[in-house]
């Protein structure tokens, strides 16, 4: 199991610039938790997201060496990409690819075809630079803009995908049209005929479905999962009611209940960053 925790989409729903040595304070906390990756920030347009304009400048901030966790930065573009290269420090790099044209031009202004030539490109920079790509496929369980959706087509994404040479796929659902049988019907239409693709779920619920729905995803196949501490955040350019992300305490909750091995969860220090964010997020 490996757990994915978002600061990034947390802070990008605020409103209210955020100081950057808060967001310094916050994280070198957090990654004294365990977590297996932390996604502190993105490479993308100021105009678009001016909450993470100082990415570069909080990745100075951050103190990594005395962490076991993995940091990760979201892209939009090749500039974007082309930033996230030159931090050695990032070794994994998402990417909000779609399978709706509709939402792919709402979120990053581009089209399938595009964003597939600029998987290709880049997938490729990244390794050779020890860094790897991790592709997000957002609306995969479903179709809020009346854009065609089937399991025959999350199939081909992800066979084209892999003939790329892409091994981290995350399905995302940032609009809360997910049931638990189609996340069980698009983990298990996937998982067993790739197994070298690590399969994750990114998932933004509400407080009374959030259990079902990561229950399905796990007993599907699903070993990686993205959650931000006490649910904060969500995305804003769904055009769609703005859903918070699935709470880490929840997941945490779900993997205990459920005897399911972690990684090692410092307690106490995640007990200081439940804290610690109520603070942060009050911007």
């Amino acid at each position: 199991m490996k757990l994915i925790e978002t600061p990034r989409d947390a802070w990008q729903g605020i409103n209210k610039i955020v100081p950057t040595t808060v967001k310094a304070q916050y994280l070198n906390t957090l990654l004294k938790v365990g977590f297996d990756i932390v996604e502190f920030g993105s490479f993308v347009s100021p105009k678009a997201i001016p909450q993470l304009a100082d990415t570069a400048k909080l990745l100075k901030l951050l103190n990594i060496n005395s962490s076991s966790s993995h940091l990760m930065v979201l892209i939009g573009n090749k500039r974007g990409g082309e930033t996230a290269l030159q931090f050695p420090q990032i070794k994994y790099i998402s990417y909000p690819f779609s399978i709706s044209p509709t939402f792919l031009k709402k979120n990053i202004n581009t089209t399938i075809k595009e964003s597939i030539q600029f998987i290709t490109e880049f997938s490729k920079k990244a390794l050779k630079n020890n860094q790897e790509l991790i592709t997000y496929i957002t609306m995969a369980f479903g179709n809020p803009y009346n854009d065609n959706w089937s399991i025959d087509i999350i199939r081909n994404c992800v066979a084209d995908l892999n003939k790329i040479g892409i091994r981290k796929i995350t399905f995302t659902d940032i609009v809360g049209i997910s049931t638990p049988k189609n996340i069980k019907d698009v983990f298990t239409a996937v998982i067993s005929e790739y197994p070298q693709i690590e399969f994750g779920f990114h998932l933004h619920t509400t407080a009374n479905t959030w259990y079902n729905k990561i229950d399905a995803a796990y007993k599907s196949g699903c070993r990686s999962f993205d959650s931000v501490i006490n649910g904060y955040g969500g995305c804003p350019f769904t055009g769609k009611e703005l859903l918070g992300n699935l709470n880490t305490i929840n997941m945490l909750s779900y993997c205990t209940k459920n005897n399911i091995k972690l990684p090692k969860i410092d307690t106490k220090q995640l007990s200081i960053t439940i804290n610690k964010a109520t603070e942060v997020f009050e911007y």
